[in-house]
C-alpha cells in the first residue's frame, strides 16, 4: 500500500537525520520528494539555505514548474545554536537559530500555502520538540522558544487555512539518537553513553528514539488518514514527558 502515493512533498533539511528518514519513508510510500537543504545530491535536490528567502521562494517555483503541485510541505531544518541560558545569549545568537528554526519555517510555508490553496489542500508538517513545551536541564534558551513558537505557528495556520483544505500539524519528537543530538549530548554532558543510560531510564518505553520513529509519524500526518487532523501536537518521545 503506497500511503502517499504520486504526492510531491518538500522536506526541509532532508539530508541528515530525521529528515533523511522521513525522505526515505514518504519515498517507500510513494511519493516524490524535494529536499531542501545546505548540502546534498539527486534529482530532486536544491540547494537551499532557510534563513534566506530569496533562494526558498526560488526553489517552490522551481518545484511547482516543475511538478505542478505541492501536497505536502516538512519545516524539518533545524540548528541546535549556543548552548547558552538567555543571560549568556548574545543577540546574534538568538537571531541566528530563529532565522533557521522558526524564520525557515514560517518562509516555507509563507510560499507554499498560496500554491495549496490553488491546488486544494496539502499537509504541512512542522517539527517542533518536547523541548518547545517543556524546560530541560541543558542550556539552550533560544532553541526552546524557537520550538515554541513553531508550536504557536502550528495552531494559528491550522485555524486560517483549514478552509482551504491545508492541514497543519507538529510534531514533537523526545531524544531520537542522531548526529545532532550526539553533539549536543557531548557537549552537555560530556559523555554520550551517560546522556543515553540517563534518558531511557527516564523514558517510559525505555529506550532513545530513532529517526524512523519520527518519520513514521510524519507519513501518518502527510496521508489521508490524517484527513481530519489538524492542529494536533504529536508527542513522539516514548512517553517521557508523560511523568
Amino acid at each position: 500500500m503506497y500511503r502517499l502515493k504520486d504526492k510531491i512533498a518538500v522536506v526541509t533539511g532532508g539530508s541528515s537525520g530525521i529528515g533523511k528518514a522521513i525522505v526515505e519513508a514518504f519515498e517507500k510510500e510513494g511519493a516524490i520528494v524535494c529536499v531542501f537543504d545546505i548540502k546534498g545530491a539527486g534529482e530532486n535536490f536544491y540547494k537551499v539555505d532557510v534563513s534566506q528567502e530569496a533562494e526558498i521562494k526560488t526553489a517552490i517555483e522551481s518545484v511547482v514548474a516543475k511538478h505542478g503541485r505541492i501536497d505536502v510541505l516538512v519545516n524539518n531544518a533545524g540548528i541546535p545554536g549556543a548552548y547558552k541560558s538567555t543571560h549568556e545569549l548574545e543577540a546574534e545568537e538568538w537571531d541566528k537559530l530563529f532565522n533557521v528554526n522558526a524564520r525557515g519555517a514560517f518562509l516555507c510555508s509563507k510560499y507554499v500555502i498560496p500554491q495549496m490553496c490553488l491546488q486544494g489542500g496539502g499537509s504541512i508538517v512542522n517539527m517542533s520538540s518536547i523541548f518547545g513545551a517543556f524546560g530541560s536541564k541543558d542550556n539552550m534558551s533560544a532553541y526552546h522558544a524557537a520550538k515554541g513558537a513553531i508550536m504557536a505557528m502550528t495552531k494559528q495556520d491550522a485555524v486560517t487555512y483549514g478552509r482551504y483544505g491545508i492541514r497543519v500539524n507538529a510534531i514533537l519528537p523526545g531524544a531520537i539518537v542522531t548526529p545532532l543530538l550526539q553533539n549536543m549530548a557531548e557537549l552537555c554532558w560530556k559523555d554520550f553513553d551517560a546522556y543515553c543510560k540517563y534518558v531511557s531510564k527516564q523514558t517510559p518505553i525505555g529506550r532513545m528514539g530513532k529517526p524512523e520513529d519520527i518519520a513514521y509519524g510524519a507519513v501518518y500526518l502527510a496521508s489521508e488518514e490524517a484527513s481530519f487532523v489538524t492542529g494536533t501536537l504529536l508527542y513522539i518521545d516514548g512517553g517521557y514527558t508523560s511523568w
